[in-house]
């Protein structure tokens, strides 16, 4: 029971209460609204014993305000005027039918109006009972403290109004039932809703009926109880329903055929919608309706602060995207885990060509630096070297050992959601070894040529023209930037985001492919048709379904390599890059300039650690980065990690040779 403070006003609430003048401009008697909330959410010392929960306090504050009301009828009676002349100069239909609800269709249009509302002061002189509200409730706890208010002193506080009209508040709530009614219908029947719609689901057109039942449940509703005003109801309820399932089949149709983040604003906003019709029209058809009141101002404020929140914004429209992107990457990563001895060789196979690649992408970065341009163009001609080169690759169909882990991750994404049971376990760990012996095999078949081509090149040049491709002055600069002692592991884990964050492009470009059907168009265009033929428009758009995602990993990474430290240092910030095959083409040619004597020196070998140590962190914070999407993509919580550690070491133990080579039974 509350207790305490009742019967001692706190000494600003008699001045609050004097300075209610029901006759003062619309922006006074707004401001005089939004003190007295301040002055209910204030502590209260006079409370005995003090109270620690806020919520307490503020319903403390209320029975407190209820009790000096009661005993001051002029003061009551010119607060109750006061907020009756309010709510008929506002518009309450804003109430309603906005609050809670995205002005905007698009999401990051709404998220630069959040940014806006946050940096922007409001005002209170203000007309719109949307603004009103959220000046009125600022703290997130008012939910709490309106949700707990005694039906005891509820009613005591509404007795407070006798004789003061309150406002047409049911012909308010009748209204913006219509503008919501109206909002649900014209986005159901939307061209980019319906069309990813189940089809059975609207054959009933739930959507289009939606005004109709509307109407005859607001004529039930203004002659009174009846059996027609039940049936209305009930018809109104059966419509909400089947337009809820009808958009909750969205998601379906968008991880099939790409995923939209601004469609599923659209269609969660709609949902929302439906959710407050259906509040509204109880509070309309009930007799007594303050309790669903009571539940309805709480709802408003708490969905008012959801709307504010950018963090809530941006989670619950991303997780779809993110994993559809993990799921187009998992599908390309799959191409990258070996699992039999063919498989294997393979894949040594694939990547000696990308080391063979690597070796000419050395020698044309050399020369880049040779040319001496400034720092953004030394970058984006960097960029585009590696890029081209990237391309080359994928292309021929072989592969760069750094690409896998960010592709591999969702793969191995995947899996661990079975890793419940015993079974689901030890296939975890089985994809695990798969994994460990596919990178090993990576970056083994890159540096088995990229290392002794660069120095062939070098010792054939040396024999042909009497000097190295790349100098003494070159091969100095790798040796002082590739040691172990600088900062190469840094720069080396950089890499790792940056190899993650082409993964990341990589999906989200196939997504829009598909979403927006540029596979189809290619096939289908009737002047790409015309132009190319009917065979080679089918193979076009095979091709580029095929390829989109390779292509647009490939080329982000290779300018992100190039141009982002040039970007980041015009920032200040000397960020620079260390790709493990690039590096070791790198060291090769400074061996090839300087000399086999290189190799007795601790230079050399502190340069062969940082390599190391570079291919080490490429590959882990790329997958580990790439890894925790998935993961977070699928709602997966892996609780059991200690669990898994010890199948992982477990196998290690017992058949360390699965983890480089594959078994001889596969």
């Amino acid at each position: 029971m509350l207790t305490g403070g009742a019967a001692h006003p706190a000494p600003d609430l008699a001045a609050l209460l004097q300075a209610a003048d029901p006759q003062a401009a619309l922006a006074e008697r707004n401001l005089w609204l939004v003190r007295l909330l301040q002055w209910l959410r204030s502590a209260d010392a006079t409370a005995t014993p003090p109270l620690d929960d806020a919520t307490a306090q503020t319903l403390l504050r209320l029975q407190q305000l209820v009790t000096v009301l009661e005993s001051q009828p002029e003061r009551a009676h010119a607060c109750a005027a006061l907020v009756s002349r309010v709510w008929t100069d506002v518009d309450g239909v804003s109430l309603f039918a906005d609050v809670g609800f995205a002005p905007r269709a698009a999401l990051w249009s709404e998220c630069l109006g959040r940014i806006r509302q946050r940096l922007l002061p409001a005002s209170a002189d203000t007309a719109d009972m949307a603004q009103l509200f959220e000046l009125l409730f600022t703290d997130e706890a008012d939910a709490q403290w309106l949700r707990a208010i005694d039906p005891a002193l509820l009613q005591r506080l509404l007795t407070l109004f006798d004789g003061v009209a309150p406002g047409d508040w049911r012909q308010e709530m009748h209204d913006a039932v219509t503008v919501l009614v109206s909002a649900v219908r014209s986005a159901g029947l939307s061209s980019e809703l319906r069309r990813r719609m189940d089809p059975a689901l609207l054959q009933q057109r739930p959507f289009a009926r939606l005004a109709n039942a509307w109407e005859t449940l607001q004529h039930s509703v203004q002659a009174g109880p009846s059996v027609e005003l039940a049936q209305a109801e009930t018809q109104l309820r059966e419509l909400l329903t089947q337009c809820r399932v009808a958009l909750r089949s969205l998601p379906e149709h968008l991880e099939e055929h790409g995923v939209s983040v601004n469609l599923m604003f659209a269609a969660e906003q709609t949902e929302a919608r439906l959710a407050r019709i259906e509040t509204l029209v109880h509070c309309l058809t009930h007799a007594q309706p303050q309790a669903q009141m009571q539940a309805l101002l709480a709802g408003l404020v708490s969905e008012l602060h959801q709307r504010r929140s950018l963090r809530t914004l941006f989670a619950s429209h991303y997780s779809l995207l993110a994993r559809k992107v993990a799921e187009r990457s998992a599908e390309t990563g799959e191409h990258y885990i070996t699992r039999t001895r063919d498989e294997y060789r393979d894949m040594l196979r694939r990547a000696a060509g990308g080391g063979a690649v690597i070796a000419g992408t050395t020698f044309a970065k050399f020369a880049v630096m040779a040319l001496g341009l400034t720092a953004f163009w030394s970058g984006f001609w960097s960029g585009a070297n590696y890029a081209l080169s990237f391309v080359l690759i994928h292309l021929l169909h072989w592969t760069v050992a750094t690409k896998q882990p960010a592709m591999t991750a969702p793969a191995m994404a995947a899996k661990a959601q079975h890793i419940d049971s015993d079974a689901g376990l030890q296939g975890f760990v089985d994809e695990v070894a798969h994994l460990v012996r596919s990178q090993m095999a990576g970056i083994v078949g890159n540096l088995a040529l990229a290392f002794p081509l660069v120095l062939l090149v070098q010792w054939l040049w040396r024999l042909a023209f009497g000097a190295p491709l790349v100098g003494p002055e070159p091969a100095h600069y790798v040796l002082h930037n590739l040691t172990v002692l600088g900062p190469t592991l840094l720069f080396a884990a950089f890499t790792g985001v940056l190899l993650f964050a082409s993964s990341l492009i990589a999906g989200w470009v196939e997504n829009w492919f598909v979403f927006h059907r540029l596979d189809s168009a290619i096939a289908w265009n009737p002047r790409l048709h015309q132009r190319l033929g009917a065979a080679r428009a089918q193979r076009w758009a095979l091709w580029w379904r095929a390829n989109i995602s390779g292509l647009a990993a490939n080329i982000s990474l290779g300018l992100m390599l190039g141009l982002v430290p040039a970007v980041l240092g015009f920032f200040g910030l000397p960020l620079e890059v260390r790709h493990v095959t690039l590096s070791s083409g790198q060291l090769a040619a400074a061996l090839g300039a300087l000399g086999p004597d290189l190799l007795s020196t601790s230079t050399f070998w502190l340069c062969v650690l940082g390599i190391a140590g570079t291919g080490v962190l490429n590959l882990a914070v790329s997958f580990y980065l790439a890894f925790k999407v998935a993961l977070r993509s699928r709602g997966i919580r892996v609780e059991q990690r200690r669990r898994v550690r010890s199948a992982i070491w477990q196998r290690l133990r017992q058949a360390p040779l699965s983890f480089v080579l594959p078994p001889p039974q596969a």
